[in-house]
């Protein structure tokens, strides 16, 4: 008796865990979150919607699976992503995004959208006014 318990514990165990890492992680970006096209040059510096920045130092890359990506694996890449800004100048926090969080419109883009639309940080959704 009790080996069958064990086993369907074990069993049921391997088929939740087997289930992909993304589809386990509902990623809640912070509210001055904003969307950009960053190209990763050579650490620190990167381009980010067409305009030269910076990493700020300890700067957080998330990659799709929110797992630390290293500035250095992703030199030469163009990534859609949502972005934190330090002191509004230097780049923090980094999310590459995947398709469903890509696809959540509308999303700021500049720091005057940032301020004025609404955002609901339960269902991750901007309003503009």
């Amino acid at each position: 008796m009790y080996r069958c318990v064990s086993a369907a514990l074990v069993a049921a165990a391997f088929f939740a865990l087997s289930a992909p890492a993304a589809a386990q992680v509902q990623r809640a970006f912070p509210q001055n979150a904003m969307r950009g096209a960053l190209v990763m040059g050579t650490p620190p510096e990167i381009t980010l919607n067409g305009q030269p920045a910076r990493l700020a130092p300890g700067a957080r890359i998330r990659n799709q699976n929110n797992m630390l990506e290293m500035s250095g694996t992703l030199v030469g890449q163009r990534l859609l992503v949502n972005y934190t800004l330090e002191n509004g100048v230097l780049v923090k926090d980094v999310w590459i995004l995947r398709a469903e969080e890509a696809a959540v419109r509308p999303w700021p883009t500049t720091l005057e959208e940032l301020q004025t639309w609404s955002f609901d940080p339960a269902a991750q959704v901007w309003t503009k006014p």
